[in-house]
């Protein structure tokens, strides 16, 4: 393959820096009820996949709820945060 060809093609590193997880952190303020509602809202997660995520968040102190690059997960961060949710982009 030519040098121009190879030039054009994305790397797997690039796309390995696109992908990125939204990550949501334990608190002592929301309940499992509300953390659990929040995530099907506003993720789109189903009850199963909401609840999974809560009680591992709760045991493990975070877990990533979403993956994309950080212009599709922006939106989704910024309206937890409005939740007032502890998440990060990482």
């Amino acid at each position: 393959m030519s040098k121009e060809k190879e030039a054009l093609l994305p790397s797997s590193e690039t796309k390995a820096e696109k992908e990125k997880n939204l990550i949501l952190f334990n608190d002592d303020i929301n309940s499992f009820d509300f953390v659990i509602q929040t995530l099907m809202e506003i993720c789109d997660h189903s009850p199963e996949q909401a609840e999974t995520c809560a009680w591992v968040t709760h045991f493990k102190g975070k877990c990533p709820i979403k993956s994309g690059s950080y212009d599709q997960l922006n939106p989704y961060k910024l309206a937890l945060l409005e939740r007032k949710l502890t998440v990060s982009i990482q």
